[in-house]
């Protein structure tokens, strides 16, 4: 008799165990799922068996291939879509000519098939339900015979209320090929919902045979579990492989066990699998092949499968660890973890009860993960990087998660306070505020819901209306599905490296603060912004200059973003007239990338000259950056942008002090000489720029290099608005065009690039550059800088990926690339040695 075994199941409910390969694929003990069926049907005399395919059906034609070295003969029937448990089958109908069996491949059973065959021959129904009796039937198809054995009501999934019999289904089933007349082609089709039903209609039988045995279906984490702890037991009456090293331990080839580790089976151990000194195992447990324990570790009632290492008194309790994972030093897996193939969970993390991680995810050290881990997620024990909080919207940053964020920012602020609370036009941002001003009120906090304003506006609200801090939501200009949470403190800047501690620590010990009903935050809707922010910014400028000029004009591209409903009336007010591109408010539109940034450019360089505008302007989606374009159409490097605001800043105050990046060219101290000025030079980074601004509001001018530029005069921080206005001010203090202003600063040729490195090197990679350099290196406040013949280099690394920086001026565009070619080859060499 020939065998039909499907195996097309993609198993969700073992995710993540099946992510990576079919459920009849995942390893139980000592073989396959799968693989215990085939050796029970050639404990029967059943070499003749045909396999149905469809989810990943590479990996079981991979492992198994035409059955030889198992002592059978497998043929695959390969479906292309999903054609159900009875559709599979008639799939494969032209290799099934005789009475054959349909057995699952993706449950264990030591159930006797032959007494199954010899009932079905016996009985001369069409068809044979193999039948056993559990003691929870609710998730089984519930069957009641007759006096002869006859099927004659069957229940697929009942209810209690529905529960007549613990007699259950184990979907393994005799045929004759007649069945196959009750089966439609090409769709899917399924034995108790279709197929059963038709063929008693038409007045056939279904034969039922009760049998004693083991029988599970391995459908869930819960079910796998219990399958191998009956396994491990001798609970299921089939072969195991390897041999017996002690009592209750097994071993399927060579193992490494330190005489000082202690087991205590049911254990079996896999192929090359190493135990170190002091380890504590107890049973019963799985460790495959090539996997390491290392010394005091205790893996009590887990599997791990192989390839997998578990540091140095790492614990794991009833918790499953899939391939090749790196489980390190006192890392805690509770009861029910299951981490995903290729996942590293670092030094002392704890995992709690029942999470779920999918595969190649990195848990940061000594942090505590009490929800499931999906795709893209991060489990990581800091929150705030670079640009604050970031990540995938809805993957990384979900609505539950900022709820959380939320509670955590309240907690780390006195009872009662007020915030504000922001965002750009983007409906992504809008979902993840609200959830982050949920969690605020929970903690007693007052929000002052700022609805969706500039940055910058933002920054100065938080200041001008008194509150303690205040949260932005933005997405990325990097990348639309990347979505920031910036955290301000009272003055409307970025919290410090303590704050963002502070939350840190609330939010990963979940130290939440839960006010009582009557202290529960208020929310509240701020309607005078626009006029506090503009008042302001008129004060700081001199509006005596605007009121003489009747001919300005300036072009500017508001990038669909909120900039647009504040700065046109300011520029009416001071008598100066705009053009307005791309001022509608278009939520999609806010999330451009940077490729459609120099598209952007380009056509209002275009425009710009056409219009006969003094100066063309595009300003970033959150308000900090601006981009100029000259009267002549030029679109304007950053850098030089920056050169020409100080030269014109420096020259309207007759000197002063401006703050410009370690990354900077040296014709600023040029600049400065020539006007009777002095430069500070400040870390390359935004926030350390807006730091220094409010220590020190006697600096005329700050700025990064990239677009933004601040004025602390008027207020601390990055404001791609104001700068607009500061800039046609000093144009017409000077008298002078942008277009002119541009060419009187000396030219300079600066670059920048980034190199991979990993982590781990970066350190070495810089000591050896310190040391190679150590006649021409200047240790600065940002990085290692090398001065050279024809320039210098500044090489930084990067904090926020697998990378070193490398910042260098040239004498010319060729040498600066030539210096950028040169270190870059240096830092690749450094990683080989």
């Amino acid at each position: 008799m020939k065998a039909v075994v499907m195996a097309g199941g993609e198993g969700s409910r073992l995710r993540p165990l099946t992510l990576n390969r079919p459920k009849p694929m995942v390893p139980l003990v000592d073989r396959p799922v799968i693989g215990h069926i085939i050796e029970l049907l050639r404990r029967h005399g059943i070499t003749d068996i045909v396999i149905t395919v469809q989810y990943m059906a590479n990996v079981i034609q991979d492992q198994f291939g035409d059955g030889s070295a198992l002592g059978v003969n497998i043929t695959y029937s390969h479906e292309d879509r999903p054609l159900g448990t009875a559709g599979s089958v008639k799939y494969a109908a032209h290799l099934l000519t005789e009475p054959f069996l349909v057995i699952s491949g993706d449950a264990l059973t030591d159930i006797d098939l032959t007494q199954v065959i010899t009932r079905h021959h016996q009985s001369g129904a069409l068809a044979t339900m193999t039948l056993t009796r559990v003691p929870n039937p609710l998730e089984y198809g519930v069957a009641i015979c007759d006096a002869d054995g006859f099927v004659t009501d069957l229940v697929e999934k009942p209810s209690w209320g529905e529960v007549f019999s613990d007699t259950v289904n184990t979907g393994i089933y005799v045929f004759d090929p007649m069945i196959f007349t009750y089966i439609d082609d090409q769709i899917s089709v399924d034995w108790s919902k279709d197929v059963f039903p038709r063929i008693r209609r038409e007045g056939h039988t279904i034969a039922g045979c009760i049998v004693d045995g083991y029988w599970t279906d391995v459908g869930t984490i819960e079910e796998y579990m219990r399958a191998t702890r009956d396994y491990l037991m001798g609970q299921v009456n089939l072969p195991r492989l390897g041999r017996r090293i002690s009592d209750d331990v097994w071993a399927d080839g060579e193992v490494e066990i330190d005489r000082n580790a202690i087991l205590q089976g049911p254990i079996y151990f896999g192929n090359g699998a190493r135990i170190k000194s002091d380890a504590h195992i107890i049973g019963p447990t799985v460790i495959r092949d090539y996997a390491i324990i290392d010394s005091g570790a205790i893996i009590d009632r887990s599997i791990i499968w192989r390839n997998s290492y578990i540091g140095e008194r790492a614990e794991l309790r009833g918790a499953i660890v899939l391939r090749q994972c790196n489980i390190k030093s006192r890392a805690l897996l509770a009861e029910g973890v299951v981490v995903g193939d290729q996942t590293m969970i670092n030094t002392g993390a704890i995992i709690g009860s029942n999470v779920k991680i999918w595969p190649d995810k990195e848990i940061d050290e000594r942090a505590t993960i009490n929800s499931s881990i999906i795709w893209g997620s991060q489990g990581r024990r800091v929150l705030f990087g670079r640009q604050g909080i970031t990540g995938l919207v809805n993957i990384d940053l979900t609505p539950e998660w900022c709820a959380r964020i939320g509670a955590a920012i309240g907690a780390a602020l006195p009872m009662g306070t007020t915030i504000t609370a922001n965002r750009d036009s983007h409906h992504t941002a809008r979902m993840l505020k609200r959830a982050l001003m949920a969690g605020l009120p929970s903690a007693g906090i007052n929000v002052l819901e700022l609805h969706s304003l500039p940055l910058p506006v933002a920054r100065y609200m938080t200041y001008a209306s008194g509150s303690s801090g205040g949260i932005h939501v933005q997405v990325s200009s990097e990348d639309e599905r990347m979505v920031e949470i910036r955290i301000l403190d009272r003055n409307g800047l970025d919290i410090d490296t303590t704050n963002e501690r502070k939350i840190e620590g609330i939010f990963f010990r979940e130290d939440y603060r839960r006010a009582y009903y009557d202290e529960i935050g208020r929310i509240t809707d701020v309607t005078n912004a626009t006029d506090t922010y503009s008042t302001a910014y008129l004060k700081a400028l001199r509006t005596d200059i605007f009121q003489a000029n009747h001919s300005f004009q300036v072009a500017i591209d508001y990038d669909h973003a909120s900039s647009s409903s504040i700065l046109p009336s300011i520029l009416r007010r001071l008598n100066v007239r705009s053009v307005e591109l791309n001022a509608n408010l278009e939520d999609v539109l806010v999330a451009h990338q940077r490729e459609n940034d120099a598209a952007d450019l380009a056509r209002l360089a275009r425009v710009t000259p056409v219009l006969g505008a003094d100066l063309g302007v595009r300003i970033e989606a959150n308000g900090e950056r601006v981009s100029f374009i000259d009267g002549r159409g030029r679109m304007i490097a950053p850098m030089l942008a920056l050169a020409v605001l100080v030269d014109l800043v420096l020259a309207a105050e007759g000197g002063g002090v401006v703050a410009v990046p370690i990354t900077a060219p040296r014709v600023f101290e040029s600049i400065a000489a020539r006007r009777g000025g002095a430069i500070v030079r400040t870390r390359a980074s935004l926030s350390a720029l807006m730091q220094l601004a409010a220590k020190r509001r006697d600096l005329l001018l700050l700025g990064d290099g990239q677009g933004a530029m601040i004025f602390p005069r008027f207020y601390p921080v990055a404001d791609g608005l104001f700068s607009i206005a500061k800039t046609i001010e000093l144009l017409l203090h000077q008298t002078t065009r942008f277009d002119e202003a541009v060419d009187s600063v000396p030219e300079f040729s600066v670059g920048a690039a980034l190199v991979a490195c990993r982590w781990e090197l970066k350190g070495s990679v810089m000591r050896q550059l310190s040391e190679q350099f150590s006649d021409r290196r200047h240790q600065t406040i940002d990085g290692l800088r090398i001065d050279a013949d024809d320039g210098w280099v500044l090489i930084t690394p990067d904090s926020d990926g697998p990378y070193i920086a490398i910042h260098a001026e040239g004498i010319d565009e060729s040498t600066t690339s030539a210096l950028i070619q040169r270190y870059s080859d240096q830092i690749t060499d450094l990683q080989r040695q």
